[in-house]
């Protein structure tokens, strides 16, 4: 296994793991509460090593390996972790971003149209400060400066914070066209009770490429972590990664 390194940014180190291999590099975002040693990620760096493809796999500001309080960070400040990630990597990028990566990607191939040659949604979930969260909940945000809710993936709870939540409400894509001109591809669950595939369908509309593909699971849940999730995504990177 590739072993972690560590990149200097804002005073906190972030920690990833880059292996070296063909262009472009496939980069992963995983979701939020997640890391770089999800089962989505460790698959496809796995993958990668076997095809002799390049792959940086990196945890955001506190989470996983990386300093820094998780509950201190916002959207845009692990946007910014994605984009110091983005701008160390020699050549073009391929973003693939699961859940709230999705979001992040999306976020990132804005601010780097020249170096990121394509994207890959998985299960993505922009602006879901908006729709992830019932009114009373954005009440109890504002009001108590945070929320815990009980997570299906993890002995924590999950928490998001009023400033994570007002980030994000300022970084919504979804009201209008987003304009990302490269390629990508979108898998979602029809069965994931976290992120409706809609969210998925709206993004579809939305963005300015003209190729755009999405694929939808009829049996995925939101993980898409099943043997036959992971073998779609890795048959929908190699797919892209020839059409490039």
């Amino acid at each position: 296994m590739n072993e972690i390194e560590f990149l200097n940014r804002s005073g906190r180190r972030l920690a990833y793991r880059h292996r070296p291999g063909g262009s472009p590099t496939l980069i992963f975002l995983p979701g939020y509460m997640s890391d770089m040693e999800g089962s989505k990620a460790v698959a496809l760096d796995g993958w990668a090593a076997a095809e002799g493809r390049a792959m940086l796999r990196f945890d955001y500001a506190g989470c996983g390996a990386s300093e820094g309080a998780f509950e201190a960070q916002s959207l845009a400040d692990w946007r910014d972790d994605a984009l110091a990630m983005i701008d160390q990597v020699a050549g073009p990028v391929v973003l693939v971003g699961s859940s709230m990566g999705g979001w992040l990607m999306l976020l990132a191939a804005l601010a780097r149209p020249q170096k990121v040659a394509a994207l890959i949604g998985i299960a993505a979930a922009p602006d879901f400060t908006s729709w992830g969260f019932t009114e009373a909940q954005k009440r109890e945000i504002l009001e108590q400066g945070r929320i815990e809710e009980p997570s299906a993936y993890s002995d924590q709870p999950y928490v998001t914070t009023k400033c994570f939540w007002e980030n994000g409400e300022g970084l919504k894509l979804l009201d209008g066209p987003v304009a990302i001109e490269c390629p990508v591809r979108l898998l979602h669950g029809l069965d994931d009770k976290d992120v409706p595939w809609r969210i998925s369908y709206r993004l579809m509309e939305q963005l300015r490429s003209a190729d755009v593909q999405m694929l939808l699971l009829k049996d995925g849940d939101h993980r898409l972590s099943r043997d036959s999730d992971i073998a779609r995504l890795i048959a929908t990177v190699t797919a892209l990664l020839e059409a490039l």
